[in-house]
């Protein structure tokens, strides 16, 4: 099964990204496309100890976490890849992971988008099946203490599913996703027009309103180190 990957990074050293690195080059992965924001020739040389091929070192100016991503979906499209993964660069997974994916996904060609169980390096869930939200959601999360938005979290959150069964979700997080080639080019990338955090969003509600399936996936998972650089930085949150 033909898959390529892609990596968004800004300021990152090597070892910042080295556990996704070589999880992904300890995969089947074609093509692996890191796209550097920041055009940062120290990372570019770094990379370069590798010495894989695969690896397609892509410098540009940032235009944010999509118009990165995108520039890496418009590479692979080249490449005849049924499957292209969107990967944060705090994203952690063992061996087989992408491959297991991606086989699953050629079984299912309905399947327009699929993210795994995403787990906390303690090992608890970290809760990423939600509803689309409603404006209240995304302030009532961001703002609300734990006691005012408990009960609206619990269900934007899904978590009265059962999350160890496959689900279709009306928004999987983008942190991690698997996305069919074949629907990316008839439903379109992401929406350039938002900078950062909305984006994924946006691209799985317009591939579940069209009627491709957007699937919760549990039997892998990934571990999410979560920087959440909007609660660090005002700048991100603005």
């Amino acid at each position: 099964m033909l898959f390529t990957a892609s990596l968004v990074t800004y300021h990152h050293a090597l070892n910042d990204i080295r556990p996704v690195v070589e999880g992904v080059l300890d995969s089947g992965c074609e093509r692996f496309y890191i796209v550097d924001n920041s055009a940062s020739a120290s990372l570019a040389a770094e990379l370069s100890s590798f010495d894989d091929p695969r690896i397609d070192y892509i410098p540009r100016e940032n235009r944010g976490f999509g118009a990165g991503h995108n520039a890496a979906i418009a590479r692979a499209a080249e490449t005849g890849a049924m499957v292209h993964f969107i990967i944060n660069p705090d994203i952690e997974f063992a061996h087989g992971v992408l491959d297991k994916i991606a086989g699953f996904m050629a079984e299912h060609p309905e399947i327009g988008m699929l993210m795994p169980k995403i787990i906390k390096p303690d090992g608890t869930p970290d809760y990423n099946c939600k509803l689309v939200p409603t404006p209240m959601d995304l302030i009532s999360k961001r703002f609300f203490p734990g006691f005012m938005k408990k009960k609206r979290m619990h269900r934007f959150m899904m978590k009265d599913f059962d999350h160890d069964q496959i689900l279709d979700v009306p928004y999987l997080c983008g942190c991690f996703l698997a996305l069919s080639t074949a629907a990316l080019a008839k439903y379109g990338a992401f929406d350039e027009r938002f900078f950062m955090y909305p984006e994924d969003i946006d691209l799985t509600r317009r591939f579940f309103a069209s009627g491709c399936r957007t699937i919760y996936y549990p039997d892998v998972e990934v571990i999410h180190h979560h920087e959440q650089a909007s609660y660090k930085n005002w700048k991100m949150l603005k």
